[in-house]
């Protein structure tokens, strides 16, 4: 840690290192909270909360720029809670165990934090520093951003009155967002009565090794997806007859599942035979992902018997359902190059005590798309009886190609690096859209330093790049530009 500390600029590191000491997984973020509460206390600033644990933190402009419009600085206090299997860690009471790694911070056998701790850190750094030129500031700190966006769903017309909104939650430094996709969360539940079963052997599977990621960002480069590998072992297994007795795959529904593990039946008299058939299939998937997926590891182990099993035609629809679900990448966009439109995500399948249930992440930059792959999801499931519901749904923020601090950033991004930035639209989903939604005037851009494998144990961010992202943010802060005195705070009074 004391290597950490030494890292330039310390200010971030600093702030990062003592938010990363503080527990904070979604929808539990008590602690957090409560340090930032406390941070903005101890700096005598004026700090806000509002009905759903969003804080505000106030501080007036450095001298001779009381003239500048009020700018929105905007980071999450949750972080992705990812570890893993072979690490002891519980992300309720232990702090972040982290480490320089050569030109990278990461951290050892979890998520990092970066996403969105780094940006947090550096709102940090501006509020407490008392040489650092900027205009009036309103730190807004959401809460819950990774599993449902409840935070700025909850967000009400006039608790902001900046005008413009800096949102640092952007993992590529040579990018400016201006736009971001929306999601709905599918979910599709079954129940199952077990029967008792006679002559049958019991066989784990277990997947693990794969990157995992995050399900939105990473969801075009093919990386492999734990359910759905082991969906294809069971439809191989099938014609064996193969029942199902437990699975428990995947996790958070914005991380691409990096490991699972299931249980089944087969009958004695064909073990042999679909342990063949299942061999060659390992063998085939390792060579289709030697590449993507250097590190996957197939295991299959003859365990104790199980003395039930789902019955054989309830294990063909549940399979089939897993088999046929979309998973990736569904539509290109056609007016935006290299642009993911519209995804899915198989994220967790849990099969224990008679019941089913897989969670699913669709993402799209348009409401039809993501209606669409939506309700294509509950056709699959609902042909193989399950029960499927949307919930946590958030729109997405639609690009202004005219903003202000768009044109101000572009040109001082190349007067600073000597290359033009890439506007761009993601297919993540940032907080903006739900936020613009009460706040329509609001001049918008996400923008941050290079975080890799965000949402996996892989998580890393870039040193070099934290310090480049720090010199640009500063000098973004000196160039806001006079405010014309336009009140946006009240546009629109309509909770979202």
């Amino acid at each position: 840690m004391s290597e950490l500390l030494q890292l330039e600029p310390q200010a971030i590191w600093k702030n990062f290192s003592l938010l990363n000491a503080v527990p904070r997984p979604s929808k539990k973020e008590e602690k957090v909270r409560q340090f930032i509460i406390d941070f903005g206390n101890s700096l005598g600033l004026s700090v806000e909360t509002d009905e759903v644990g969003n804080v505000l933190i106030k501080k007036a402009a450095y001298p001779g720029m009381e003239d500048r419009k009020t700018i929105v600085m905007q980071s999450h206090l949750d972080m992705v809670c990812q570890k893993n299997n072979d690490v002891e860690f519980d992300f309720d009471t232990q702090g972040i165990d982290m480490y320089v790694d050569g030109d990278f911070v990461t951290a050892r056998g979890t998520t990092l934090g970066a996403d969105n701790g780094i940006g947090v850190a550096t709102i940090m750094a501006i509020l407490e520093s008392k040489t650092i030129p900027h205009p009036a500031v309103e730190a807004f700190f959401t809460i819950d951003e990774e599993t449902g966006m409840t935070g700025a769903l909850g967000l009400k017309a006039g608790f902001l009155s900046g005008k413009i909104l800096l949102n640092l939650d952007t993992e590529e430094d040579d990018e400016l967002d201006i736009g971001c996709a929306g999601g709905v969360d599918v979910t599709a539940v079954k129940s199952y009565t077990a029967e008792a079963v006679d002559a049958m052997s019991t066989v784990e599977l277990t997947v693990k090794g794969l990157q995992g990621g995050h399900s939105g960002i990473q969801i075009h480069q093919g990386l492999g997806n734990a359910n759905k590998l082991i969906a294809r072992f069971l439809t191989a297994g099938l014609a064996h007859g193969l029942r199902l007795v437990e699975m428990k795959s995947g996790g958070l529904r914005n991380a691409i599942p990096r490991e699972g593990w299931v249980a089944f039946a087969i009958p004695t008299s064909n073990k042999e035979a679909a342990l063949e058939v299942l061999t060659t299939l390992k063998a085939e998937i390792i060579e289709e992902f030697i590449h993507l997926e250097p590190n996957i590891t197939i295991e299959f182990v003859e365990a104790a018997k199980a003395a039930t099993a789902m019955s054989v035609a309830e294990t063909t629809q549940v399979v089939q359902a897993l088999l046929v679900a979309h998973n990736g990448v569904y539509r290109m966009s056609p007016d935006v190059a290299d642009l993911v439109e519209t995804s899915n995500n198989v994220a967790k399948v849990t099969i224990e005590n008679g019941e089913i249930k897989v969670l699913c992440l669709t993402r799209s930059s348009i409401d039809s798309g993501k209606t669409a792959l939506a309700e294509t999801l509950k056709a699959a499931f609902e042909l193989a009886g399950f029960q499927v519901s949307f919930s946590g749904a958030y729109p997405g923020w639609k690009a202004n190609p005219e903003s202000e601090i768009l044109d101000i950033m572009k040109a001082l991004y190349e007067e600073k690096f000597g290359a033009a930035p890439k506007v761009v639209a993601c297919h993540a989903g940032l907080e903006c859209g739900i936020i613009g939604t009460n706040y329509p005037g609001l001049d918008m851009i996400s923008f941050g330093p290079n975080i890799y494998g965000a949402h996996s144990p892989d998580e890393r961010v870039e040193i070099k790049s934290v310090q480049k992202f720090w010199s640009y943010l500063l000098d973004v802060l000196e160039r806001i530009p006079v405010d014309g005195a336009v009140d946006y705070s009240c546009a629109n009074t309509k909770n979202s």
